[in-house]
């Protein structure tokens, strides 16, 4: 119902909607359609390319719907972040709302119940050495939905957060006794590996590589860029024979 309103509403402008997931959550439909509906002229490209920019958009266009509606933050069924990740129950709640304040007698299908189901990623750290005690020597591995040994999943989770800190430290100083070498310095794994920048670096110094700059993105400025990267990195490894189970490079 929803899609035929809008491709009905839209259609001198020459806009098809077919999927309200793909096709709303950067921020073009539905500027097309409040300017149509309400008359408003938002402040923002037509088009939004990169990501950032779709956020902006976004955000300007999510703001005009609750100043037009009257809604308080608290009221809001809907948010940038969950629109641009494309959350069809939002995207319904924003488009639903919309119909009823520019056409209240719009005949909506009424009654709609959805049903969500939500599912909880659970990230399972296996810590396995030839000796608990010593660290240097450790492996940690991260694994999703796989069952682990009792003996292993105890004795990491017996004695956390501080061995998981331990074993931190550890990997830190093996990374940065390499890629010091070029001048670089790691203090946080999680932020600094996130772009791919610094495993592609490590690696090199540790294969021998040479990578050429023209192969990644040294500063990415923007999750596709930092994905190529990450991508490599993961391409690398598995030629190289370092790899042998699925990473999700995401």
């Amino acid at each position: 119902f929803l899609i035929d309103w809008i491709n009905a509403t839209l259609k001198q402008e020459h806009i098809v909607v077919k999927s309200l997931e793909e096709d709303l959550f950067d921020g073009l439909v539905l500027h097309h359609l409040l300017e149509h509906l309400g008359s408003l002229k938002l402040d923002v490209d037509k088009i939004a390319l990169t990501e950032k920019k779709q956020r902006q958009k976004l955000s300007v266009i999510l703001e005009a719907v609750a100043k037009c509606l009257q809604l308080e933050a608290n009221q809001l069924k809907w948010s940038v972040e969950s629109i641009l990740s494309k959350d069809l129950l939002s995207t319904l709640h924003l488009l639903v709302a919309i119909a009823k304040h520019f056409q209240p007698d719009l005949a909506i299908p009424a009654n709609v119940q959805v049903e969500t189901i939500t599912i909880e990623v659970i990230i399972v750290f296996i810590f396995a050495t030839m000796d608990y005690g010593i660290l240097s020597q450790g492996l940690i591995c991260l694994k999703l939905g796989r069952n682990v040994a009792d003996d292993a999943f105890d004795e990491l989770f017996s004695r956390a957060p501080d061995r998981l800190d331990a074993v931190k430290q550890v990997f830190l100083q093996f990374v940065n006794q390499h890629v010091g070498k070029l001048g670089l310095n790691v203090k946080d794994i999680e932020s600094q590996f996130a772009d791919g920048v610094i495993l592609l670096l490590l690696i090199g110094q540790l294969e021998g590589y040479f990578l050429n700059l023209r192969d990644f993105f040294l500063t990415p400025a923007s999750p596709t860029e930092m994905l190529h990267n990450v991508n490599l990195a993961l391409d690398l490894l598995t030629d190289g024979g370092l790899l042998n189970f699925s990473v999700n490079s995401e």
